[in-house]
């Protein structure tokens, strides 16, 4: 079994799949492109919120946080050290707030990598002395919206924008 370096914790999810994760660094760019390039144009538009293309730039803006404001955790295939999954971390809109984005590679969807990173990102946040959790979904991502919901999450339509759904999370 292959593991990944600086790992900070491993994990299994609820369908199985053995994960390393651990904090992005500028040296994961050229695996996170590899990765985007694994997700299918739908998942990278539900989770940039537009159609994006995978680039070195969009690589680069994930592997180059600041650990203080922003932390994107990344969860590595245990099996084979492929990247999986990625969870973003962000100082939200008001203070207590984390904003929370997850994006899963295609081809593992449906075997507890969302939910198992959703999890490990919700935990991040209240050990960084964040009370609440936000989740913002296009509204027809109900893949998403009820996962975040089974966690606790509570749903309501954006003010400015009906296409998206805010979801809310009490952390403390």
């Amino acid at each position: 079994m292959a593991t990944h370096p600086d790992v900070t914790m491993q994990m299994t999810t609820r369908g199985g799949l053995p994960l390393d994760v651990r904090p992005a660094s500028p040296s994961d760019c050229q695996d996170l492109l590899k990765f985007l390039e694994a997700v299918i144009p739908g998942d990278l538009r539900f989770r940039f919120l537009a159609a994006v293309k995978p680039s070195e730039m969009l690589a680069r803006i994930l592997a180059d946080v600041d650990h203080r404001s922003d932390e994107d955790l990344i969860a590595f295939d245990a099996r084979d050290g492929t990247i999986a999954a990625t969870a973003m971390i962000a100082e939200g809109h008001a203070p207590g707030y984390a904003e929370i984005a997850v994006l899963v590679r295609s081809d593992l969807k449906g075997r507890g990598v969302g939910w198992t990173m959703l999890e490990k990102a919700c935990g991040y946040a209240r050990d960084h002395g964040y009370e609440r959790a936000e989740c913002v979904e296009s509204s027809e991502n109900q893949r998403a919206i009820a996962l975040e919901r089974e966690q606790g999450f509570v749903a309501r339509l954006h003010p400015d924008d009906a296409e998206l759904t805010i979801l809310t999370k009490i952390l403390a």
